[in-house]
């Protein structure tokens, strides 16, 4: 596929980390941060030492999968945020095509790439091996309506965020939580008092145990 204006992120590259997911026991599609890159996502991967995990990172257009904050309308942050979502759906589809099933793929985001990775398994609930947002929540101003349909059938979801992040309020990441739960999901929400934002050794080893 190639790049358009309606889609900057379609021919972005997709790395990769860890075996192949085919052989993985699961396979795990991370979303990098604003100003990152998909490089800076596998770091995390491979802090968390695993050693049968396939994990998948895209990159965005210009390090960025929407221009505005999450907390924009959505019409403002398109068409980056239905660009973004489409590259996770097509990296879910070509997981099932390599025979990897629901069961066997887990979501993890940090920073704007944890809200577009929660955004997207809200918008597309099903039974995953695990969701992991680092400092992120759904996307949308303050009282978007959250009707999203489908369930999560007890997928294990981790929201790990500070109490002063200042780029994600405290608010929204109560709203994801229970949001993530009216969809079904089994919740760990954990507030961090005056970290910042960054991911911290309590929440890498709570992903470790996700992914487990």
């Amino acid at each position: 596929m190639t790049h358009t204006i309606s889609d900057p992120h379609a021919a972005q590259p997709v790395l990769r980390y860890g075996v192949e997911p085919a052989k993985a026991r699961l396979a795990v599609i991370c979303a990098h941060g604003r100003g990152a890159s998909a490089e800076d996502i596998l770091g995390v991967a491979a802090a968390l030492g695993t050693t049968d995990v396939a994990y998948l990172a895209p990159q965005a257009a210009g390090h960025t999968w929407y221009p505005y904050s999450f907390l924009a309308p959505m019409n403002d942050n398109q068409p980056g945020l239905d660009s973004a979502l489409g590259v996770l759906t097509r990296l879910v589809e070509g997981l099932e095509k390599e025979n990897v099933g629901e069961e066997r793929i887990a979501l993890l985001g940090f920073s704007q790439g944890a809200c577009l990775t929660l955004e997207f398994a809200a918008r597309h609930a099903r039974r995953y091996r695990a969701i992991v947002g680092f400092s992120g929540g759904v996307i949308g101003p303050p009282g978007t309506p959250r009707n999203y349909a489908g369930s999560l059938r007890a997928t294990p979801v981790f929201l790990g965020c500070s109490d002063i992040d200042p780029h994600i309020p405290l608010e929204r990441v109560h709203e994801t939580a229970d949001v993530f739960r009216r969809l079904g999901a089994s919740v760990d929400e954990r507030i961090y008092p005056r970290m910042g934002h960054l991911v911290n050794d309590d929440e890498l080893e709570a992903a470790r145990v996700f992914l487990r």
